[in-house]
């Protein structure tokens, strides 16, 4: 299930819409499309990964770039795209961001290497802004009640398009087994996406005033270049000093980036936000969320994929196979998701986020504990699909309520890509527990996939403590 999507604020009451009502419903069609095929790419390239090494001969601990690429590239896209969307159109910038995808698709499908995929990866990047500007399109064309409707099938087809992402492109893969014909079938799918999107979609009636933050955007993406640099070469076999060097002009870089966007009247991003002592721990959770949803989609779909015969562990499963093992967690975050609602109006919003959190450790640690058996790690999924579907639908709504109320779509935007971020960082982290481990068979070692569970246990457990300490304290409680 992707996260990547924006919560409906309260909308105006605009006037009636300018085409008919069978217009409307063609245009909101053509997005919804938009979004089952932004789901499709979003959840079918995991189970895919280990194909895509042997193909490439790529090692399993690199394959972990292969996600975390797309979230690079989504944190800094989300937030230019959107701004450019406000003072440029909604329209043109989406049909932007529909090509980077179809080019990034077709490099995915076709590179001849790791770095030409990871070029690929980050052309998809743009896959994390189609929501926000889907929804900006909205609720400019839109009344009250046909926006909230619209937005509602939105984020439903992006749920679906994930959820079934992962089957059918296992299905094709089972049927071809040609990971790179399997992987021409989304990318098929994104470059129609991009004539489509010239069909009847209409522009934006009314833009904003203003400029891009240029140089917060250079400076966050440079910043988060050099954090995942300095990350991967941690356990490298270069020289010791290189990763320090890396990660200190990382934050050196970013107290910069910091300091910019205090004094920018339009920043990229609104760090001021971070600072608030309300929603502060709350980002921190966010940020969590994105380490260990994100983080954990690789080493689950590598470990599956190992050879037993060979390596001690793992099932030695297929794409397909993977995606089945994964699908009952899926649906089950998903429909959880759908219920938070019911379940925060029984026992609150910031408690149900503490209890999704310690439903997602006490995952990680059974799967740690017990991972000889398919079932043990398909129960273990079920249970971390409870806690992330709870904390996917809790989280928006938790830390809106934390932070300024005349404020709010900043604070649920920074949310978003403090989330997105949290999963880039985590790729890096995960490649180098995985490559410090490496044996004789080119592959990493049982005990660094427990270290990566283990690690994703503590920071899920360190974020259930967070939230109810910030509960104490007074932050996400609702105000009048």
């Amino acid at each position: 299930m992707s996260t990547t999507g924006h919560p409906a604020p309260d909308l105006p009451d605009t006037t009636a819409p300018e085409t008919g009502s069978a217009s409307v419903r063609a245009v909101v069609g053509l997005l919804v499309l938009f979004e089952l095929t932004s789901g499709f790419l979003q959840g079918g390239i995991a189970p895919l990964l280990p194909e895509i090494g042997r193909e490439l001969g790529v090692p399993d601990a690199d394959l972990t770039w292969v996600i975390s690429a797309q979230l690079l590239a989504a944190a800094v896209s989300v937030p230019v795209l959107g701004r450019l969307g406000d003072l440029h159109g909604h329209r043109r910038v989406l049909r932007w961001a529909l090509a980077s995808i179809a080019v990034g698709a077709l490099l995915v499908a076709l590179a001849p290497n790791l770095p030409v995929l990871l070029a690929g990866r980050v052309l998809t990047g743009p896959l994390a802004a189609l929501l926000p500007l889907e929804i900006a399109l909205v609720r400019d064309r839109l009344p009250l009640g046909p926006a909230r409707s619209a937005i509602a099938r939105l984020v439903g087809a992006l749920a679906l398009g994930t959820l079934l992402g992962g089957v059918l492109t296992g299905a094709v893969h089972a049927l071809t087994d040609d990971v790179r014909l399997t992987l021409l079938v989304p990318a098929a799918l994104a470059v129609a996406c991009v004539p489509v999107s010239f069909l009847a979609v209409p522009e934006s009636r009314r833009l904003a005033r203003g400029r891009l933050d240029r140089p917060g955007a250079a400076l966050l993406g440079a910043t988060t270049l050099l954090l995942l640099f300095g990350v991967s070469t941690a356990q490298g076999d270069g020289p010791g000093f290189i990763a320090p060097t890396l990660l200190g002009l990382a934050v050196l870089l970013g107290a910069v980036w910091v300091r910019v966007e205090l004094r920018t009247a339009e920043p990229l991003v609104d760090v001021r936000a971070l600072a608030d002592r309300r929603v502060a721990p709350f980002f921190l959770c966010a940020f969590v969320f994105g380490v260990v949803y994100f983080g954990g989609q690789a080493p689950d779909a590598t470990f599956l994929a190992a050879d037993p015969a060979a390596t001690g562990y793992g099932f030695g499963l297929s794409a397909l196979s993977i995606s089945l093992v994964a699908l009952p967690a899926a649906a089950t975050a998903v429909i959880t998701s759908s219920l938070t609602a019911r379940i925060a109006g029984r026992v609150g919003y910031v408690p149900a986020l503490a209890v999704s959190f310690a439903l997602v450790a006490a995952s990680f640690l059974t799967t740690a504990a017990l991972h000889t058996a398919l079932w043990q790690l398909v129960l273990a999924k079920i249970l971390a699909g409870l806690g992330l579907g709870t904390a996917l639908g809790a989280m928006p709504t938790v830390i809106a309520e934390a932070g300024d109320p005349s404020r709010t779509g900043v604070t649920t935007a920074l949310y978003n890509n403090v989330k997105t971020l949290g999963g880039a960082v985590a790729g890096g982290v995960v490649a180098a527990i995985l490559t410090a481990s490496v044996t004789h068979t080119d592959t990493p070692s049982e005990s660094a996939y427990v270290t990566v569970w283990l690690l994703c246990a503590a920071l899920s457990a360190a974020a259930a403590a967070l939230t109810l300490v910030a509960r104490r304290g007074g932050a996400g409680t609702s105000r009048p």
